[in-house]
């Protein structure tokens, strides 16, 4: 393949091998290589949208991105502030395009047979059920007794 799209922290990118990129901070150590997902394969006039290869990226080093100077001012006031900020990123190397996935084919040829299911327990018999009464109502439901009232007239004695 001549080129193929990787998505990387969110963000995708197209590579060819050799290229190096600074990308997020990603939680990779530094000397160590990583498969991104591989969106899609292309070169040669053959585009493939589903590919079945494998991306190899080495992780360089992790430097800072450039310094960003932020101010804020208001006029006839002031009010100045100034801040900065410096993104976290990573530095990768794509050292191979094209290398056969083996992470999905393994998994299915070294599945393990399943042992033989094991014999059930005999089942246990059951209590015998209720016969159920015929031709009479349900039982009709009583309505909640009352709270006295609060405030009662006092009864006039004569």
């Amino acid at each position: 393949m001549d080129y193929a799209i990787i998505r990387v922290g969110g963000k995708q990118y197209r590579v060819r091998e050799g290229d190096r990129l600074l990308v997020n901070r990603l939680p990779t150590d530094e000397g160590k290589t990583f498969h991104p997902d591989v969106l899609f394969t292309g070169g040669n006039g053959k585009p493939n949208l589903s590919p079945r290869i494998q991306v190899t990226a080495k992780v360089v080093g992790s430097p800072l991105g450039p310094k960003i100077r932020i101010g804020k001012y208001k006029a006839k006031k002031g009010y100045r502030r100034h801040t900065g900020f410096r993104a976290k990123l990573t530095e990768i190397e794509i050292q191979s395009i094209g290398a056969r996935s083996t992470s999905k084919e393994e998994p299915a040829a070294a599945a393990k047979p399943k042992p033989a299911a094991k014999p059930r327990a005999a089942a246990k018999p059951r209590a015998a059920a209720k016969p159920k009464t015929t031709g009479t109502k349900p039982a009709t439901r009583k309505a909640p007794a009352r709270k006295p009232a609060t405030r009662t007239k006092p009864t006039e004695t004569k």
